[in-house]
């Protein structure tokens, strides 16, 4: 009977898999994930979109701040600039959209790298106004170069081909969406096995201690704000796509608080937490769209009534991880998954 974890090898040690269970769990995921868009809504196969690009995001900005201790508001800025990139270099340039998204990606992670400097010098607070200004300079260059971004008017970007056949409904662009988030979600979850992750880790932990046995605080606080970048530019690049029309007040600075938010709700320095955090942040405003919507008949005001209470939820939300689980969902479902494996010495 398994009451515990035994290690005997450091390949033992490495496996991101502890038992076949979880091989077979992921595999059914992915055979669901194929055939949904078969039986789904077009309703739910937007709201599954949309929670694909949160993952993508909330993972990118959970390294950053989760892993490494980075604090940045500026998530909703390196958004834009993935959409934005994505959609010029496809719009503009001519560019194919497999090489537009990457590329879109990559001009995330060089602004990234720019407003990353100040990390070498700041920290908590002050470093978290250093990104708000990401924020606000980016949303001034969207609205100001109009000649390439179209300004408040806003940028079209057409429907993405695969051998002929256009990527132009949420059914199609639910597969291009989550072709884009297992390999990214795989990623950061061996990033953190590596030499590189466990930098990050240490910095978080104690970057004056990390320094002394040798990490490069220089290297591996940009590397970190490169690679969350490129994260939330490719989930920028696939919101392009997805909403077809893109908008300067499609990445509000309520944008980069609801990231911080699926962080906070999910768990730091997890990425099952940056998960569960993007499938709640993104579930609940539904959930309450669906609740006013069904007691309309019975209370004709209540549709707005609750729809206006969205922000409370969330706040208070926050409010009760912080306070009584601060390690988010992520804490949660290990400790029932805990019960459940050590059951009955669950001590």
């Amino acid at each position: 009977m398994r009451c515990g974890g035994f290690r005997v090898s450091y390949r033992s040690d490495e496996r991101i898999f502890d038992t076949p269970v979880p091989i077979v769990a992921l595999v059914l995921l992915l055979a669901v994930l194929a055939v949904l868009p078969r039986f789904a809504g077009t309703y739910w196969l937007d709201v599954l979109n949309r929670i694909g690009i949160a993952i993508i995001g909330a993972i990118g900005l959970n390294i950053l701040v989760g892993y490494t201790g980075q604090i940045s508001i500026g998530q909703a800025a390196f958004l834009a600039v993935g959409a934005y990139s994505t959609a010029i270099f496809e719009v503009n340039l001519g560019v194919p959209f497999y090489l537009a998204i990457p590329l879109g990606a990559l001009t995330a992670s060089g602004v990234g790298l720019i407003f990353g400097i100040p990390s070498l010098r700041l920290k908590g607070l002050y470093l978290a106004i250093a990104t708000l200004a990401a924020h606000f300079i980016t949303t001034y260059v969207i609205i100001h170069w109009e000649s390439m971004t179209k300004g408040v008017i806003g940028l079209m970007v057409p429907p993405p081909t695969v051998f002929g056949l256009p990527l132009d409904s949420d059914a199609r662009v639910f597969y291009l969406i989550y072709a884009l988030v297992v390999p990214a979600t795989l990623f950061a979850k061996n990033l953190f096995r590596t030499k590189v992750g466990r930098a990050f880790i240490a910095i978080r932990d104690r970057d004056v201690a990390a320094s002394v046995i040798g990490v490069s605080l220089l290297r591996y606080k940009l590397l970190a704000f490169v690679i969350s970048s490129f994260y939330a530019g490719l989930a920028g690049g696939l919101m392009a796509h997805h909403s077809r029309i893109l908008f300067p007040d499609a990445f509000t600075l309520l944008v980069a608080i609801d990231y911080l938010a699926m962080v906070i709700i999910g768990g730091m320095g997890s990425i099952l937490g940056s998960i569960l955090g993007a499938v709640f942040m993104t579930l609940l405003p539904e959930v309450l769209k669906l609740t006013a919507t069904s007691l309309t008949s019975v209370y004709p005001q209540g549709f707005g009534l609750i729809a206006s209470a969205r922000d409370i939820v969330f706040g208070l939300a926050v409010i009760f991880f912080l306070m009584y689980e601060p390690q988010g969902l992520a804490r949660i479902w290990v400790r029932v998954r805990s019960f459940w494996q050590l059951w009955p010495y669950a001590y």
